[in-house]
């Protein structure tokens, strides 16, 4: 009798301490619901209204037709499968800027764009030596900034 109330108490202690976190971290209702990462839907997000810029530098694309690919993908059409990663930089206090550098993000493959936040002003002295992909501002940021002068050299597209 003493060795199944053992057996008993140590079956409800490791269900208590391994199972119910196990199951409550969804693995569990994963594995059985066939459900993972690849065949799972993802959640596109709309453009956030407000008017926005995107400038792509034209230095870092190779091949031409890439460059047409990803200025119809930043003005707002649809684009077929590319193999070419990309790297977007926001401002760090320009949030109407980082949501549409989101949007634009959700609309693309996992990990196919990086979203990193900088400085506005390193990110501006950074794009007059070309050293940046994508470059996402809100209208009023651009302005403010007066970035039309620092850009030149990028192909601009204005958006919202």
């Amino acid at each position: 009798m003493k060795y199944v109330r053992h057996v008993t108490v140590i079956a409800i202690l490791l269900v208590v301490t391994v199972g119910i976190p196990v199951y409550a971290s969804g693995y569990v209702q994963t594995k059985l619901g066939g459900v993972d990462a690849v065949t799972s839907a993802s959640v596109i997000i709309d453009m956030p209204s407000g008017k926005y810029v995107v400038v792509i530098n034209p230095a870092l694309h190779d091949n031409d037709s890439n460059l047409e690919i990803w200025k119809r993908f930043f003005a707002g059409g649809e684009i077929d499968f590319l193999f070419e990663d990309i790297s977007c930089v926001v401002g760090d206090t320009d949030q109407a800027g980082l949501e549409v550098a989101q949007s634009f993000q959700s609309r693309l493959p996992e990990n196919q764009m990086r979203v990193r936040r900088e400085d506005i002003t390193l990110m501006l002295s950074k794009a007059v030596y070309g050293r940046y992909d994508v470059i996402i501002m809100s209208a009023e940021m651009f302005d403010a900034y007066n970035a039309s002068s620092v850009l030149q050299n990028g192909i601009v597209i204005f958006g919202g």
